[in-house]
């Protein structure tokens, strides 16, 4: 762990410094293009922000023998602080190297066109570039402070339909709310009623089953013991069930002993007992309507690397072929590399990508930074009737907030096609 932070600190210090650099640059260019000049003050005022950023890094600190859950606050504080300010930095600096690269081009022409014709003309310098980048980096700046203030508690109710020609006819219409990564860690108590309104939201739905698809704290099982009865009001006809996720386990955190993180873990899952939550690991549970079933079978996180992989797939599935079941899996990988070429699990839910928390959805189509990460992220996906389904998330982390891709509490109607 302080070997991360360690290298975690340098790639942001290294981050902050290139990009300040490359953008007061820029900035001089820009101003002297547009035959501004700028105040002598300017290059104190510009550098002395950026050492405050820098000072601001170094005082992460890793502390072994203090396990405060708040701690991380300060730093998610920290991420979203240099995400709103070096982000848009970095979109301007990129707008006017392009801009610069025009003008070169226009320049190298002008040049050209003198030495064949034997006339000289004046070459055109153009700033389009460079307004166009400080437009949409002025843009962006309001985006993230929206996510932040706004953004990140505008649940949005996902309602999906689906159709299965196996599904027992006693649950046709099931009506079933996925939630996922809700890292309440990055929460405070402030934000009390604010996480409260998505409880009421699930419970104003009615749902037959809730299904929580992991991380529901960051780090400690301390960070999920203020908000226990928060979520031991939600109700469902069929019960809540949940499963881990990669960060439930307590593997971001380097402990003493052995025992110690046995012992965190050990709260972790007390908490999901006293939330109401029928804790899935690799098992499956059956609900019965009549003399019909269906199985919930719920695996541990399952990941490719560096996540860790517990999910055990072939342990957890014990219901005969002909049994409808749901798969929870946290990780949309894990259906990528073995679920979607299973016959027998027709719709297995999944979290974990957050959609990064911003992005934008016109229509159909959607785009956010993680798909060059994850071929599955966010919504539905299908496979010849085998569906997956990936959750945006309820929570945040990291940048504490949530612009184009907003918390999500997905309500599914599974219906028998006839």
């Amino acid at each position: 762990m302080k070997n991360r932070l360690f290298n975690l600190k340098i790639i942001i210090d290294s981050f902050i410094l290139v990009t300040d650099g490359l953008t007061f640059l820029a900035l001089n260019s820009f101003f002297s293009s547009a035959g501004l000049k700028l105040s002598p003050m300017f290059p104190v005022i510009y550098w002395t922000i950026s050492l405050f950023f820098l000072f601001l890094v170094s005082r992460i600190k890793y502390n072994q023998e203090q396990r405060d859950p708040r701690s991380i606050i300060v730093l998610y504080g920290i991420a979203t602080s240099i995400i709103i300010l070096y982000i848009p930095k970095l979109v301007f600096t990129v707008f006017l190297i392009i801009n610069g690269f025009f003008n070169l081009i226009i320049l190298s022409f002008v040049k050209l066109v003198t030495f064949l014709s034997g006339k000289l003309m004046v070459p055109y310098q153009t700033t389009i570039f460079s307004w166009l980048g400080l437009t949409i980096a002025f843009i962006l700046l309001l985006l993230l402070i929206y996510g932040i203030l706004i953004g990140r508690f505008r649940y949005k109710t996902d309602q999906v339909e689906l159709l299965f020609k196996n599904l027992p006819p006693n649950f046709n219409g099931l009506k079933i709310v996925q939630i996922s990564d809700i890292h309440l860690g990055s929460f405070t108590r402030r934000n009390k009623r604010k996480l409260e309104k998505a409880t009421w939201i699930i419970n104003g739905l009615k749902p037959d089953l809730i299904l929580f698809t992991g991380d529901l704290v960051n780090n400690f099982s301390e960070e999920a013991l203020d908000w226990i009865e928060t979520f031991a009001v939600l109700n469902a006809r069929y019960g809540k069930f949940s499963i881990l996720g990669n960060h439930d386990y307590g593997d971001y955190w380097d402990w003493k002993t052995e025992e110690e993180k046995e012992d965190n873990f050990d709260l972790l899952l007390r908490i999901h007992e006293k939330m109401g939550f029928r804790l899935l690991k690799n098992e499956e549970h059956k609900i019965y309507v009549g003399n019909q079933k269906i199985a919930i079978i719920g695996v541990e996180n399952w990941g490719r690397p560096p996540f860790y992989h517990y999910g055990n797939l072939d342990e957890a599935n014990k219901s005969d072929q002909g049994t409808f079941k749901i798969l929870l899996s946290h990780d949309p990988t894990h259906w990528e590399e073995e679920v979607q070429f299973k016959d027998d699990i027709p719709l297995t839910l999944s979290g974990h990508t957050h959609a990064m928390q911003m992005g934008f959805r016109i229509g159909s189509y959607k785009w956010s930074p993680v798909q060059y990460i994850y071929k599955k992220w966010a919504g539905l996906y299908n496979n010849n009737g085998r569906y997956l389904y990936v959750n945006r998330g309820l929570g945040f982390i990291g940048y504490m907030g949530r612009v184009g891709m907003p918390p999500e509490i997905t309500l599914f109607t599974l219906q028998r096609s006839t």
